[in-house]
């Protein structure tokens, strides 16, 4: 009799109906403030030496026969430092982790981004900006979009405006201007 009872509660536990839902309403209001922040900084993308910040990961099985740095299809995963000034000595103050894609078969040469732009010094320190974007970068002024953010971030959006200070056009190396406007929280 004992054992029934027993059997009885656990296919009465097991049965037991629970209650999920993937969303919620919240009852918490937030009072954030929107915020515009103003960024400029260089951007150094090195694909050359001993200690390249981009290195190429992946490439297409057939030959373009292109002789550019960044060849059609050709993805790049990066770790580049963010600086204050546009010379190697300049003070670092984070770095822009990613991809990018060499996504045109012709001139003007373009690429398409996906950056993680990091802070790790001063008032941003820990905070990031996000950018999804096509890049042609043989433009002398173009614009990117942000596409989000955290830490001091939180919920960016916005554009960041980039001029090519240095292109070596035989090994890819470059040292980019950014000057970024940010809506976040």
């Amino acid at each position: 009799m004992e054992k029934k009872v027993i059997l009885v509660l656990i296919l009465a536990l097991a049965s037991t109906v629970v209650r999920c839902e993937y969303y919620h309403e919240s009852s918490q209001k937030f009072n954030l403030k929107e915020k515009v922040t103003n960024l400029h900084f260089y951007l150094f993308d090195i694909l050359s030496g001993d200690k390249p910040s981009a290195v190429e990961v992946a490439r297409p099985n057939k030959n373009s026969g292109s002789k550019s740095a960044t060849p059609f299809g050709h993805v790049y995963a990066t770790d580049d430092s963010l600086r204050e000034g546009p010379d190697f000595n300049s003070t670092v103050i984070g770095n822009a982790q990613g991809l990018y894609l060499s996504s045109s078969q012709s001139d003007p040469l373009t690429l398409v981004l996906y950056l993680d732009f990091g802070f790790t010094t001063g008032k941003f320190k820990g905070s990031s900006f996000s950018v999804f974007s096509r890049n042609p970068i043989t433009e002398t002024k173009r614009e990117l979009a942000v596409v989000g953010g955290r830490g001091k971030f939180k919920l960016a959006r916005g554009f960041a405006r980039v001029k090519t200070n240095y292109l070596n056009t035989t090994n890819g190396d470059a040292i980019l201007e950014y000057h970024v406007t940010l809506l976040h929280y």
